[in-house]
């Protein structure tokens, strides 16, 4: 991933090399995809399978705080080339941001080569129940976990519409582009504090109300944030955009991880993960388009990208309300049918 992210800053342009250099823009942007898609699922499985049982939502809430760091890293590198002067900023400072993720690279390499299996993984590779074909018992035991996570991660298509489109919609009524990636900061930072938070608080009431909680909020003040862009009231749309996206996507974000990788058995886990989040994902890729054709970004465009978020937020909401809640679950039980003892059962075991 951060090999093909410096290649493109260093791909010619169209007018040197004609259609090739969107080809290979795609062919970057394609392996980027392909290795965020491994990374993610491979960061939220390895965190809650090293987690204390009790506490596997916290503990697998770092790793989406960690993209909250990379994408506030990223929006501070973007502000000051904003602020280049049209020429410069075509010419040659769109590429220094991609050169600087050599920077990343580098310390990743050497976090990499101290981290070791999960003992979950390893006892299971040893026992032989790790597929060589892990698709085929993913697909055939649980494919219903799949189609579930597929549709839970629809949630993701918020965080597309905050960050992306409102720097369209911003635009159209008025806004500075140099503060709306403000606000985009000031809201990451926000989840940077609260999504730990909300990970702690999926321990203690379980992982289905704290993410249908922030799938709803999200709906509910989606409508009030991208109204008020064009009030003119900086201050009222920087506190709604911190209630939109620290305390009410933040939330769903925050326990994903533990609550879709809990849906799978170790076995499968790490495909279960990939496919079904990257499936889903596609709906938050293609979310600006969506909501571009069917006019977002023009005038009463606020009221599209809110239908739009509140219905992908209401199938989210609905997915998880099929779930199986896991946060009593033991990790080396996770993604098996749960057992039900009868109470007489279990007053015999007692005695």
């Amino acid at each position: 991933m951060g090999v093909s992210t410096f290649v493109i800053g260093c791909l010619p342009t169209f007018s040197q090399i004609g259609w090739l250099a969107p080809i290979l823009l795609v062919i970057c942007r394609l392996l980027q995809g392909f290795s965020a898609a491994g990374e993610q699922a491979g960061a939220s499985s390895l965190a809650l399978e090293h987690a204390p049982d009790h506490r596997r939502a916290f503990f697998t809430s770092w790793t989406l705080t960690g993209t909250q760091g990379g994408l506030i890293l990223a929006s501070l590198v973007l502000i000051p080339f904003m602020a280049l002067p049209d020429d410069a900023k075509y010419s040659w400072g769109w590429r220094v941001p991609f050169w600087l993720s050599a920077v990343v690279v580098l310390v990743a390499y050497f976090i990499r080569r101290r981290l070791h299996e999960t003992p979950q993984f390893t006892e299971a590779r040893e026992s032989g129940e790790i597929a060589r074909m892990p698709l085929v018992p993913l697909m055939r035991d649980q494919w219903r976990s799949v189609v579930r996570v597929v549709l839970c991660a629809f949630i993701a298509a918020v965080s597309t519409v905050f960050a992306n489109l409102a720097l369209a919609y911003g635009k159209h009524v008025g806004l500075d582009a140099g503060l709306t990636l403000w606000l985009v900061v000031v809201a990451n930072i926000g989840a940077l504090i609260t999504q730990p938070l909300f990970g702690a608080l999926a321990d203690r009431i379980g992982r289905k109300p704290v993410f249908i909680y922030g799938a709803l909020s999200s709906a509910i003040l989606m409508p009030f944030y991208m109204l008020s862009m064009g009030q003119s009231n900086h201050l009222l749309t920087f506190v709604l955009a911190v209630l939109t996206f620290s305390f009410g996507y933040a939330a769903a974000n925050a326990v994903w991880p533990a609550f879709y990788g809990e849906m799978f058995s170790t076995r499968v886990r790490f495909s279960g993960l990939a496919i079904g989040t990257q499936l889903g994902f596609l709906m938050a890729g293609f979310a600006p388009s969506i909501v571009t054709a069917l006019g977002g970004v023009g005038d009463g465009g606020w009221v599209v990208i809110s239908v739009f978020t509140a219905t992908i937020c209401l199938i989210a909401t609905a997915a998880a309300l099929t779930a199986r809640e896991t946060k009593e679950v033991a990790t080396d039980d996770l993604g098996t049918a749960p057992v039900h003892v009868s109470p007489n059962r279990t007053a015999a075991l007692a005695a």
